[in-house]
């Protein structure tokens, strides 16, 4: 049996070679289908209809390997975490409990994203291992989702899903992925976040990476500045600071977030802008190219850079 390994945690684990300026924490694989994706989302490089490399997801490659290999692997590594993704296919859910049972040996915690499964598929997984469940809710607002989410699933079957996470595994253990940048407004983003928190769920967010080969390969990522004021918001709500309902939008763009720049100063650190997922992620590189600012720090930003992001961002 194959499973793929996106390259960081392939050098990682001896694999492949290449200099990382930051190296995952996690380590990430994917399963491994010969043909693609069922469902056809529109910026995904594993949808059915994409021309890109089968090998790809978002700008990460992903080789190849036997599972039995990695599994050796793993057991001298270093990782926190095992973070798996899916694609769907048929026979998925076989597949995700044989992986599971191949690498529940190690010990390590698995965080799983995967589209909606019965609540007792969900306890299999658990006790297999899985801590956390990652659900690629993605597009922001149903009115985007109709338009990129050609899907199997609902928008609002997707948040059912999330709910029913949070029945099997707990409060704060479903994480809902949502992607910046893909037509939806800010309000519109923020709102999809506070639904999240107020489900009992948390939030994963990401910037939307054109792929040369999808549908939506000829668009324009975010503007890194206003990904920052929605990572803020992100932190906002989650730490119950301020709700959406407090933020002040202008035609869907955020305008402010109902605190003063002295109070917003008061409240955030550096985390604000850090990667945010399953404990022990920091997913390096995953919507950028290394040599760029990141939307997603992978590591700490230190107090300087820090304060001149703040500066540079925050309204006056």
């Amino acid at each position: 049996m194959k499973i793929r390994v996106s390259y960081g945690t392939a050098v990682v684990l001896g694999f492949k070679s290449g200099k990382m300026l930051a190296k995952p924490t996690t380590a990430y694989f994917m399963t491994y289908y010969e043909g693609r994706c069922l469902n056809n989302c529109a910026f995904c490089v594993q949808a059915r209809e994409s021309r890109a490399d089968v090998e790809k997801l978002s700008r990460v490659t992903w080789p190849a390997f036997e599972l039995e290999e990695v599994v050796t692997k793993i057991k001298d590594s270093k990782f926190a975490r095992i973070c798996l993704q899916t694609i769907d296919y048929p026979n998925l859910k076989e597949d995700v409990l044989r992986i599971l049972e191949a690498f529940y040996p190690s010990n390590l915690p698995v965080s799983l994203s995967i589209t909606p499964v019965d609540k007792d598929s969900l306890r299999e997984f658990q006790r297999l291992g899985v801590d956390y469940i990652g659900v690629g809710v993605d597009a922001a607002s149903e009115r985007v989702y109709s338009k990129v989410k050609d899907s199997m699933y609902s928008w609002e079957e997707m948040w059912q899903f999330a709910d029913a996470v949070v029945d099997v595994f707990g409060e704060g253990r479903a994480f809902v992925h949502l992607i910046f940048g893909l037509g939806e407004s800010e309000e519109e983003f923020l709102q999809a976040v506070q639904r999240a928190y107020d489900s009992k769920a948390k939030v994963s967010i990401f910037a939307f990476t054109p792929v040369k080969g999808t549908r939506l390969e000829g668009r324009t990522p975010p503007d890194p500045d206003r990904y920052r004021l929605m990572q803020i918001g992100v932190y906002l709500i989650e730490n119950k600071i301020a709700r959406v309902e407090e933020f002040r939008f202008d035609n869907g763009r955020l305008v402010d977030f109902g605190l003063s720049k002295e109070e917003l100063l008061k409240v955030l650190d550096e985390s604000v802008f850090m990667t945010h997922g399953c404990p022990g992620c920091n997913r390096p590189y995953y919507n950028e190219k290394p040599r760029k600012e990141p939307y997603n720090f992978p590591v700490r930003p230190g107090k300087e850079q820090f304060e001149r992001l703040l500066g540079r961002i925050l309204y006056e």
